[in-house]
């Protein structure tokens, strides 16, 4: 009984490697458990993740900016305060003003006296 069989002789030794290499390339780019598409999925997951935590940053500034301001600021307190909530000085009108809605209806009609 031969040891390699009729095939593998008529590939001859650099057909063999050459299969050879073809297999650890493919094993390379698709096989394994860091395969080439497995890193570059995780260089793209990576950026994501690198660009969110910049945009939390920028809020967390932000909102350390806005806190340091109101923990200061008198003006800032009092603008707040007028804007969602309404509050007036003594001897000031508000007005508020709202934008119609579709189960408003039409106006009504003027009064012929």
């Amino acid at each position: 009984m031969p040891l390699f069989p009729e095939r593998v002789r008529r590939l001859g030794f650099r057909g063999v490697l050459v299969l050879a290499w073809v297999a650890a390339g493919y094993y390379l780019l698709f096989g394994g458990v860091y395969s080439v598409l497995d890193m570059r999925g995780l260089e793209r997951e990576h950026a994501s993740s690198l660009e969110r935590a910049d945009s939390l940053i920028r809020l967390t500034d932000s909102l350390v900016l806005r806190g340091d301001s109101l923990e200061t600021d008198s003006a800032s307190i009092e603008r707040i305060a007028r804007e969602k909530h309404g509050l007036v000085r003594e001897g000031e009108e508000l007005y508020r003003f709202r934008e119609p809605s579709d189960t408003d209806g039409p106006p009504p009609a003027p009064v012929d006296e």
